[in-house]
């Protein structure tokens, strides 16, 4: 489903930017990676579940308790089929700054990352000078190359199809901790990192200038006007 904001100039520079990253050949040292990153509430039960029985499913109870909240962050490389997801309590400068550091420990043969990933307000190398020494943060910053999708324009970072195929997956039932997310979304991991699950991006750039043709139009349009 897609989500269109108001179409600037730089919604299309950013849209045609993260199109033609997804169409490149596949580069070991400088993958396309795109990151995202889920608010999860934790629920717990309020009366034990009935256990399953032969030929019955376990039944829970509507009531449930609220336990806290945690933050989802995935990576995900589409040409390779590799991802990593990490869960922190909260959504932070210094969780991101932790995970990106994951990230290049992970993809540890990478000269630099091209990083697609939204404009949230921890999303950018200040989040590793606010965390890091000055030496370690220019390091880490040196390994990224940053793109950004427009603003509502998430429907462009292939990080939330694959938090939608986590979703079905594991998140949308009643977990009460952040250990048992943890070790569920790692089982659920590995399993598809060893099925090594891909995806193909198939809008490009030809098809948004066929299909966004009169918000390119209007963008020019608007500028002119202006100009008189």
């Amino acid at each position: 489903m897609w989500c269109l904001g108001e179409i600037t100039g730089e919604y299309l520079a950013r849209l045609e930017d993260v199109v033609s990253l997804y169409h490149l050949p596949y580069n070991e040292k400088r993958p396309v990676i795109c990151l995202d990153e889920l608010p999860f509430q934790m629920l717990g039960e309020k009366v034990a579940p009935m256990e399953m029985k032969p030929g019955a499913i376990k039944k829970f109870d509507y009531e449930y308790e609220r336990k806290g909240v945690a933050s989802v962050f995935v990576a995900f490389e589409p040409l390779s089929g590799k991802r990593l997801v990490k869960v922190y309590p909260r959504r932070t400068k210094a969780d991101y700054c932790r995970f990106q550091q994951e990230v290049i420990n992970e993809w540890s043969s990478a000269q630099v990352i091209a990083l697609v990933q939204d404009n949230l307000n921890t999303h950018n190398a200040s989040s590793f000078y606010q965390n890091l020494s000055a030496a370690q943060a220019y390091g880490l910053m040196k390994r990224f190359e940053f793109h950004y999708t427009p603003k509502k324009g998430s429907w462009l970072n292939m990080a939330e199809l694959e938090l939608s195929a986590l979703s079905r997956q594991c998140l949308a039932r009643r977990i009460p901790d952040i250990e048992t997310l943890s070790r569920e979304l790692e089982s659920i991991v590995k399993e598809r990192n060893e099925l090594e699950i891909k995806m193909k991006w198939q809008f490009t750039i030809e098809n948004a200038r066929e299909k966004l043709n009169r918000h390119y139009e209007n963008v020019i349009l608007k500028t002119n006007i202006t100009k008189h």
